[in-house]
C-alpha cells in the first residue's frame, strides 16, 4: 500500500548500487503486470546516469518514481531538487532554474543560487516539462549537452554534474510535431521512457491501494476503520478514476474522515467523486446527471440552429461551452492561468491560446 507522495510504492531504503540487483520493489501496492514492468524499468535505469522521460496522466506517481530512481541511484546521497515547471512564468522559473545575481532584474536584491547548482551530483526532477518556454528549452538543452549555464545576469559558467528526470502528462510527440517543444531536447530527455500506467488499466491493484489507504487515514485520524462494505467496494472498483491513485487517496482520505463506524459506507465514497452525479441538497435529495444534460443541450443546439449553415452548430454550441467552461474555470481560480490550467487538465500554453481565441484576456 502506498501514498501519492508514495502513490504506488514503498521505496526500500537502500542507496547502495550494489545492492540494486537484488531488488525488485517488493513493496509495490499492486501485482498487475503492468506495474511490475514499471517496477522492473525503475531498477534497470536507477544505475545509469542517462536521463529520464517519466510520461503518465496526472495522479499516476511521476513524482515517487523519480524520487526512487534516485534512491536506487549512485547518487543517493547526493541531492534530490524537484521544479514544477508549469507553476512559474518564464522570468521566475529561469532564476529558479539557474539563479540570478544581485541587480539581474527588478527585486533581484541578492544573489541566488539556482536549482540546477542546487542539485550538484544528485538529480533534479522537473514535472511538466511540456510547460517549458522556448528560451528556457534552450538552456536546458545546454544544460544536459555541455552540462553547464549562467546565472541570470551573470557571464561566469558554472559547471554541474547533475541527472535529469523529467516528466509530463503531455503527448511530446505532438508537442515537437506543432513546434511548441524543441525536437532535439525531446530526444535528449527521452533516452529512457518510462510509462505510468493509469489506475483503469491497473484495476486489479485498487482493493491493495483501498486497504494501504485506509490503513494510513485511520491512524492519521485516530479511528478504527476495518474496511469498506460491499457496495462501496464494487463502487470504487467500477469507477474510471480520471484523477488516477490522487483521486483515489483523496477519496479514502474523505470517506474515512466521513465514517461514523468501522465499515466504510456507499455515500461516503460515492457523492463528490463521481463524474457522471452530482448530489443537490433541497429539501429532498435530487441528482443531477451530466451525461443526460448533455443530450439534452446537443438536442437544444440541433432544434435551435439552422441546418444550412456549417458551422454555426459547432461554434454556437461546442465552442461556446468551451468558452463557458473557460471563463467559469478562470473564475474559480481568480485569474491565475497556471491553476485554472491543472483544473481543466490542459497544457498552460494550450489555454493561453484559447483565452486569446475567445477573447477572454491575459489573466496573470
Amino acid at each position: 500500500m502506498a501514498t501519492i507522495q508514495p502513490a504506488t510504492y514503498h521505496i526500500p531504503m537502500s542507496s547502495n548500487p550494489a545492492e540494486l540487483d537484488s531488488l525488485t520493489l517488493p513493496s509495490v501496492v499492486g501485482t498487475s503486470p503492468v506495474m511490475q514492468t514499471v517496477a522492473s524499468r525503475v531498477k534497470q535505469v536507477a544505475a545509469s546516469r542517462s536521463s529520464v522521460l517519466l510520461v503518465g496522466e496526472t495522479g499516476t506517481g511521476k513524482e515517487l518514481i523519480a524520487k526512487a530512481i534516485h534512491t536506487f541511484s549512485p547518487r543517493a546521497d547526493g541531492p534530490y531538487i524537484r521544479v514544477n515547471c508549469g507553476a512559474l512564468s518564464e522570468g521566475l522559473l529561469e532564476s529558479e532554474l539557474f539563479g540570478h545575481v544581485k541587480g539581474a532584474f527588478t527585486g533581484a536584491v541578492d544573489n541566488k543560487t539556482g536549482r540546477f547548482e542546487a542539485a550538484h551530483t544528485g538529480s533534479i526532477f522537473l514535472d511538466e516539462i511540456s510547460s517549458m518556454s522556448a528560451k528556457l528549452q534552450v538552456k536546458l538543452l545546454r544544460v544536459l549537452q555541455e552540462r553547464e549555464f549562467e546565472r541570470v545576469g551573470e557571464s561566469r559558467t558554472i559547471r554541474v554534474d547533475v541527472r535529469v528526470i523529467a516528466a509530463t502528462n503531455q503527448h511530446l510527440e505532438e508537442e515537437v510535431d506543432a513546434r511548441r517543444f524543441r525536437e532535439d531536447l525531446y530526444y535528449r530527455l527521452n533516452v529512457v521512457p518510462i510509462y505510468l500506467p493509469p489506475l483503469r488499466d491497473r484495476h486489479g491493484d485498487i482493493p491493495q491501494l483501498i486497504d494501504y489507504f485506509i490503513a494510513r487515514y485511520a491512524k492519521e485520524n485516530k479511528k478504527t476503520i476495518t474496511g469498506l462494505d460491499a457496495a462501496a467496494l464494487q463502487w470504487m472498483i467500477n469507477h474510471r478514476w480520471s484523477g488516477n491513485v490522487r483521486e483515489l487517496e483523496h477519496t479514502i482520505e474523505r470517506a474515512v474522515v466521513l465514517a461514523p463506524g468501522p465499515i466504510v459506507k456507499l455515500d461516503q465514497v460515492m457523492p463528490s467523486t463521481h463524474l457522471g452525479q452530482r448530489r443537490l441538497r433541497t429539501g429532498e435529495q435530487k441528482v443531477v446527471d451530466l451525461a443526460s444534460s448533455i443530450k439534452q443541450l446537443v438536442h437544444i443546439g440541433l432544434q435551435t440552429t439552422k441546418s444550412d449553415d456549417k458551422h454555426t452548430l459547432y461554434d454556437h454550441l461546442v465552442g461556446g461551452l468551451e468558452k463557458e467552461l473557460i471563463e467559469q474555470v478562470l473564475r474559480e481560480c481568480e485569474g491565475v492561468q497556471t491553476k485554472a490550467a491543472a483544473r481543466l487538465g490542459i497544457n498552460r500554453n494550450t489555454l493561453h491560446k484559447k483565452m486569446q481565441e475567445f477573447g477572454l484576456g491575459e489573466g496573470e
